[in-house]
């Protein structure tokens, strides 16, 4: 069903630590508004769409959000690598190294882990547009928020990158709600 390229979407290059700010960024790994949630989102909502154009559009982004996991991934684990573990406990990580060491655990930039109560699929393809539409406003603003708390290029690029994307995703999906409302409207009877 997929092509696996063996690269990252967009490439992560840091070359200096900062285990702040990789606890700040995983949010977009395990958090409520991150990429996971995204992608499970909109691969499990694409079975309830009318057409196969907005079944393709889900799979689709459902599919590129599963990249930009890979891109959150490298980027914590890049800014922690070489952390040491007072830098990891100073940062507030010492409870998440004792569970995890520096493997990437999906949680939320408080430690909450990932559930699936993040992810929606109300089978209404009118009320899950929307709801992916709201979904890809609340990840622009995270992003915004951790580009904000940086001032590391190598940081900030492929988080402006991600940014970009969640823009270009909730205009895909405004035009697939138009498109729906469309066809819905028309097969309605009251």
């Amino acid at each position: 069903m997929w092509v696996y390229e063996k690269k990252l979407e967009y490439p992560v290059n840091i070359k200096s630590k900062d285990i702040r700010m990789a606890k700040n960024i995983i949010t977009q790994h395990g958090g409520p508004d991150g990429e996971l949630s995204a992608s499970l989102r909109y691969l499990t909502q694409r079975y309830k769409m009318p057409t196969g154009k907005t079944k393709g559009l889900l799979n689709d982004i459902g599919t590129e959000e599963l990249a930009h996991v890979e891109i959150v991934c490298r980027i914590v684990y890049q800014l922690v690598k070489d952390a040491t573990f007072e830098e990891l406990r100073t940062a507030g990580l010492d409870g998440y190294y004792t569970e995890h060491d520096k493997a990437l655990y999906p949680v939320d930039a408080n430690g909450v882990p990932w559930t699936a109560t993040y992810i929606q699929a109300k089978g209404d393809p009118i009320t899950d547009l929307t709801d992916d539409m709201a979904a890809e406003q609340k990840a622009r603003t995270t992003y915004e928020n951790l580009i904000a708390l940086t001032d590391d290029p190598d940081v900030i690029d492929p988080l402006k990158f991600l940014w970009a994307r969640e823009v270009i995703h909730f205009q895909r999906f405004g035009e697939a709600l138009v498109e729906v409302q469309d066809l819905l409207s028309s097969k309605r009877s009251f």
